[in-house]
């Protein structure tokens, strides 16, 4: 499985720096996975809704530029499809079934995904209704595709 996770914004602190290079590594057993970062805009402090959604366009249009052609695109999105651990799994596991190789997982800066983002997604992904930092998200979820792989292979894993 060849995975494209999309991410708006660079790590800044070396900790999630550290753990996203963990888990590549890890990962890198059982599926090829590519992280590709693109820029955030800068929003100005009291926004309005037309202000943000300018930036969330701009980050729209990086992100665009990395979509692949034919993939199965994941949008993460706080309105999204809550899935258990072992949900995830199912679903990771059944797209390699339905021969839908190519997964791109989406996530968006700090104001979120625009719309046109959203519209092009296959599913939208929520972990939580709270709200993570964009940053600390990436590391979230490829704990969470590792775990999904090690459950797949009914292997051990700290539950």
């Amino acid at each position: 499985m060849n995975i494209r996770v999309i991410a708006v914004g660079k790590l800044k602190e070396k900790y999630l720096t550290e753990a996203v290079k963990e888990y590549l590594k890890r990962l890198g057993g059982y599926a090829q996975v590519e992280v590709v970062e693109v820029p955030d805009e800068k929003a100005p402090e009291k926004a309005s809704p037309a202000e943000e959604d300018q930036v969330r366009r701009k980050e729209a249009e990086g992100i665009g530029r990395h979509l692949r052609p034919g993939a199965f695109v994941v949008a993460l999105a706080i309105e999204g499809k809550m899935l258990s651990s072992e949900e995830l799994a199912g679903f990771v596991e059944d797209l390699g079934v339905k021969g839908r190789s190519n997964v791109v997982f989406i996530i968006g800066g700090s104001l979120g995904l625009h719309e046109s983002i959203l519209q092009k997604a296959d599913l939208k992904l929520s972990f939580s209704r709270m709200t993570f930092p964009h940053q600390l998200m990436r590391v979230i979820l490829l704990e969470q595709l590792y775990r999904a792989f090690k459950i797949n292979r009914g292997e051990p894993y700290h539950k």
